[in-house]
């Protein structure tokens, strides 16, 4: 059974500020390349255990998607019983770690 992939506000955020930062709408290339991410976000509604666990938080995964130095982190979680992914960040692999929401 296919899950559901939903983005949280911040997760939306992320996406169109990603968008806006590699100049997307000008660029084919940059606007192939977000095609892509979008895609593998998409591709968790199958096998959403692939994702590697973070260190920041057993409960949380992550997809790696780009190439060094442009590499970012896809990080979300799995509800199981709804059957639903939650994209809760994407963010730049080289940023510091990601802080949970509610972690102190």
């Amino acid at each position: 059974m296919a899950y559901r992939v939903e983005l949280t506000a911040r997760a939306g955020r992320d996406l169109r500020r990603i968008y806006r930062d590699i100049n997307a709408e000008d660029s084919g290339q940059a606007h192939v390349w977000f095609n892509g991410l979008e895609a593998v976000i998409l591709s968790l509604d199958e096998h959403p255990g692939r994702g590697a666990v973070i260190p920041e938080d057993r409960d949380l995964r992550q997809l790696l998607y780009g190439e060094k130095p442009h590499i970012y982190r896809i990080i979300y979680a799995i509800d199981e019983r709804g059957q639903i992914v939650r994209v809760l960040h994407i963010r730049h692999g080289a940023r510091q770690s990601f802080v949970p929401v509610g972690a102190q």
